[in-house]
């Protein structure tokens, strides 16, 4: 039987692998060279995208209103998260989710769970929507069916959750599902904010039985954007976000009414 020696040929890695000039340096000096440009370029990356959430979050002004007798800061967080669920979805495919915020007893009243609940017994501590840890749980519970429902200070307290709520005297527009149906109820009959998000990329916020405003967090999707807002609404666009909202006058109009 013949032995056959293989010989495997040891190829020295350098800048040039990665597209960029090796000077004469050793491959420590260029591979660490090449891990500052890598971590500059990461700095930079997060850098823009801290400032286009913030000029995102500058066009909530609408949304976030005094007169809702809500954490605003809890709604702003909920809001941020849903549409970053809507822009990324999950294992490469769209999702769609429910979070309802505020009057949590009453909304925990109005629903009941759909499988055991996920987030059951946990320390409240770990379930704050600012804790990264939970935001990404989050993501990936939104993956199953049913809302989360999100305390006034921000914990969340359950998860997979139907909405029992009745919607009766609801009228959405057509072709609205039953998540929407199902946000547009719960804040009807008890005094929360929802926040749904639809596979097709768009967030909407419902508050008293209404749509209140749309969210399309992709500049593409103007192009098909249709408004279901009813009454007199705002447009907003900047960062990589445009917000349709009721004008403060016309949720002033619509309070007093219902009053």
């Amino acid at each position: 039987m013949t032995r056959v020696n293989l010989r495997v040929r040891s190829r020295r890695l350098s800048l040039i692998d990665y597209g960029l000039p090796n000077r004469g340096k050793s491959t420590r000096e260029t591979m660490g060279q090449h891990g500052v440009v890598a971590n500059l370029k990461s700095e930079a990356i997060q850098r823009r995208k801290a400032t286009a959430m913030i000029e995102d979050m500058d066009l909530l002004e609408d949304i976030l209103i005094q007169e809702r007798s809500i954490n605003l800061q809890t709604l702003s967080e909920v809001i941020t998260l849903a549409v970053e669920i809507a822009r990324e979805g999950r294992e490469g495919r769209k999702v769609g989710t429910l979070f309802v915020i505020s009057d949590e007893q009453n909304v925990l009243a109005t629903s009941k769970p759909l499988i055991l609940d996920p987030l059951w017994h946990h320390p409240s501590s770990e379930k704050n929507i600012r804790n990264p840890d939970m935001r990404e749980t989050i993501k990936e519970l939104a993956q199953l069916d049913g809302a989360f429902v999100v305390a006034d200070d921000g914990t969340v307290l359950s998860a997979c959750r139907y909405i029992n709520a009745s919607a009766e005297g609801i009228s959405l527009p057509l072709g609205l599902g039953s998540r929407h149906m199902a946000a547009a109820a719960i804040t009807k009959s008890t005094n929360c904010i929802a926040v749904a998000v639809s596979e097709s990329s768009m967030v909407r916020v419902f508050d008293n039985g209404e749509l209140i405003s749309e969210i399309i967090p992709e500049i593409w999707l103007l192009k098909t954007y249709s408004s279901q807002i009813k009454g007199i609404y705002s447009t907003r666009s900047g960062g990589q976000l445009t917000v349709a909202s009721k004008t403060t006058e016309n949720i002033k109009n619509h309070s007093s009414h219902s009053d």
